[in-house]
């Protein structure tokens, strides 16, 4: 990695942030195409090479999946954010894409994506979909993606741009994604992006022996660990926590 990158990276994340629009701000589509949007993926992957090695005494990862940084490389996140946020689109950090939702930093998109190990033959469960970026990615690297949201307007304009984009491999839904989608389980992986006290019962039940659960486990009022949960062939489970990280709770209130 050369030491422009580096200070690239350093300079961005010093930027002023974007813009928070209020709700009659938010476009209902994402609009027209960041201009070199191409060069700009390019760039957000060699910035989230350099994240991976900054946060590599934290999380021993010094290099992502190959498949992971290609497909960063060939989603065009712009097309999944308000046309207001477009030109914000490759920046190392999060975006309101509605008053209640955020599109995850590029490099907690790649890094939650890098530890669920996906392969192509895979299943995979997200909750969250936002506007459907995170399940574009997914779609790259696995047979079949199953997304769900709670909040109906972006449930049915994330189901509406996959389809028009092509990912014919996306099934998305509005709902509750705590209880995850028994009618498509077993999942080989499950990748949750909103913060939880406990590991979601309807998940883990969900969750293919030998398979990995992604997700921000710990209090929901302040920092959770990205944890990576493994189930093993028995049906039990263990842990393993990877990056402090702050995501917001699932909507509606607390589950037990």
């Amino acid at each position: 990695m050369t030491a422009g990158l580096v200070a690239s990276l350093l300079l961005l994340a010093l930027a002023p942030a974007p813009p928070v629009l209020a709700p009659a701000e938010l476009p209902a589509e994402a609009g027209e195409a960041a201009p070199d949007a191409a060069a700009q993926r390019a760039h957000m992957v060699e910035l989230i090479r350099i994240e991976t090695l900054l946060t590599a005494p934290e999380t021993g990862i010094d290099t992502l999946e190959p498949r992971v940084l290609a497909a960063m490389g060939e989603v065009p996140r712009h097309a999944f954010v308000p046309a207001a946020l477009a030109p914000y689109a490759y920046l190392p950090r999060p975006l309101p894409v509605h008053p209640e939702q955020n599109i995850a930093a590029p490099f907690l998109v790649a890094l939650m994506t890098h530890l669920a190990r996906i392969e192509p033959q895979h299943r995979v469960f997200e909750t969250g979909t936002g506007e459907g970026y995170h399940a574009a990615v997914l779609a790259r690297l696995a047979a079949e993606v199953y997304t769900i949201e709670v909040v109906p307007e972006l449930a049915r304009d994330a189901a509406r741009r996959l389809a028009a984009m092509g990912y014919a491999n996306v099934h998305a839904r509005e709902g509750d994604g705590y209880y995850g989608w028994p009618e498509a389980a077993p999942f080989d992986a499950i990748i949750v992006k909103e913060a939880v006290d406990h590991i979601p019962p309807p998940l883990l039940a969900q969750l293919r022996p030998g398979g990995r659960m992604v997700l921000p486990l710990g209090p929901l009022d302040g920092a959770q660990d990205l944890t990576v949960v493994h189930k093993r062939e028995d049906g039990t489970y263990r842990e393993e926590h990877v990056l402090p990280v702050r995501f917001s709770p699932f909507q509606g209130g607390e589950r037990t």
